[in-house]
């Protein structure tokens, strides 16, 4: 990418046409749906980070002396939860009177929610962020955000809340049904982690009106420990790709950590309208949430505006075809909601099938193609907890697959996405 500045973006954004930096050579896996061996269990942190703080980017060396293959069949010693199991279910109850917990070692930087979820493993994730705004949740007598982080020692109150019974996967049909569509879609797991392709469509967490959800499908997994696991980030519902998953509370702590600090890296490629110039940039602005009538959704915003957070993202041109659809490569530096499909309509090239931000007058989708979001979470590469890096990808969902082979676009050509500076 070369230095020259593009022109100022409405809205205080700048697209800029970044620097080409050398980044990192690093061995990556094959096509993993291809060759993926058999897994024994199936499956803007699951919580978004401080704000200036949440990074996902990628790029990043591949193992500390392990090949990707290598740490693909590597397997971590089992972590035999014991001395991170969490506190007692209720079983369709109310959870017995007021806690007041102490953050253990193992628990330190954990957001406020996380360590409830945790701690309550069965507790809907949105009656604990409504617990949490309400205030009901105290950590050293004081109100607390969701993402606020714990540190040892601290004491966290835990009001009664009313939990409902969870599906066990011994003997339950459902359950084991749930294990087996998990499994399907696993591109990677060990003792410690999972990686999976998430197909579009199904969501990663509960909400208004959503039942069917990753966050929840995990139950099935929960070990004889009383763990199950952990969300590490998020993908929106109609994103397919890799979503990372934490097995064990070490895993969780040490896998969000790398997120914080911005060593966990990732690749997305989307089929934009038009053709963007430059055709490798970086785009810099401030989003903000607004509430519409019957949903929200992200818009630029000024520096210093309340609620508003700072994103970047690198893109690059991989392909095109004619001068109405380009192959993007895109690297969220940040981890907004809806950072890359906000950033794409913001420079006037919306991501193909985005009904939310695609608002080009006049535009037609070519015959042949479905009009179904064309955003894939290719690929993730971040340290593993124990040694060594998980560098996984995922391929094409069939919607994507089908726009490929019509446009003549190869899969297979080179990335230049990599090149890109790490912030």
């Amino acid at each position: 990418m070369r230095g020259s500045r593009g022109p100022r973006q409405p809205g205080g954004g700048r697209q800029i046409a970044g620097p080409r930096h050398s980044f990192p050579h690093a061995r990556r896996h094959s096509e993993v749906a291809a060759k993926r061996r058999p897994s024994k269990g199936d499956g803007s942190q699951a919580g978004k980070s401080r704000p200036g703080k949440q990074g996902s980017e990628i790029g990043s060396s591949i193992s500390a002396g392990r090949s990707s293959s290598e740490a693909r069949r590597w397997r971590a010693p089992q972590d035999d939860g014991k001395q991170n199991a969490p506190a007692p279910r209720g079983e369709g109850s109310t959870h017995s009177g007021v806690q007041n917990v102490s953050v253990s070692g193992d628990e330190s930087g954990m957001r406020v929610d996380r360590f409830l979820q945790a701690r309550i493993p069965d507790l809907s994730f949105a009656r604990i962020q409504r617990a949490i705004r309400k205030g009901e949740v105290r950590v050293d007598g004081r109100r607390v955000d969701a993402n606020d982080r714990l540190e040892p020692g601290q004491i966290v109150r835990i009001p009664p809340l009313r939990v409902a019974s969870a599906p066990r996967a011994s003997g339950d049909g459902a359950a084991n049904k749930t294990l087996e569509f998990l499994k399907s879609i696993t591109l990677y797991e060990d003792a410690d982690v999972l990686v999976l392709n998430k197909p579009m469509g199904l969501a990663v967490q509960g909400g208004s009106g959503t039942t069917r959800h990753i966050d929840g499908m995990l139950e099935a997994m929960r070990d004889a420990h009383g763990q199950r696991p952990r969300l590490v980030h998020r993908l929106d519902k109609d994103t397919a790709g890799c979503l990372l998953v934490a097995k064990t509370r070490f895993a969780a702590a040490a896998l969000a950590k790398s997120f914080r600090s911005r060593s966990a890296r990732k690749i997305y490629w989307a089929l934009v309208a038009g053709v963007p110039k430059p055709r490798q940039g970086r785009i810099s602005t401030f989003l903000a949430k607004e509430q519409r009538v019957e949903e929200s959704m992200m818009r630029i915003a000024r520096h210093g505006e309340k609620g508003a957070s700072h994103a970047v993202t690198y893109y690059a041109v991989v392909d095109t075809a004619g001068p109405s659809l380009a192959w993007l490569s895109l690297k969220p530096v940040t981890g907004r909601t809806h950072q890359l499909r906000a950033h794409m309509a913001h420079i006037g090239h919306p991501v193909v099938g985005d009904a939310k931000y695609f608002s080009r007058e006049n535009w037609q989708l070519p015959g042949g193609m479905q009009n179904r979001l064309h955003l894939l979470a290719r690929r993730i590469a971040v340290p593993h907890p124990r040694a060594g890096v998980i560098d996984v990808t995922a391929p094409l969902p069939a919607h994507m697959q089908q726009s490929w082979n019509l446009l003549g676009l190869d899969a297979g050509r080179y990335d230049p996405i990599e090149q890109a500076p790490a912030d």
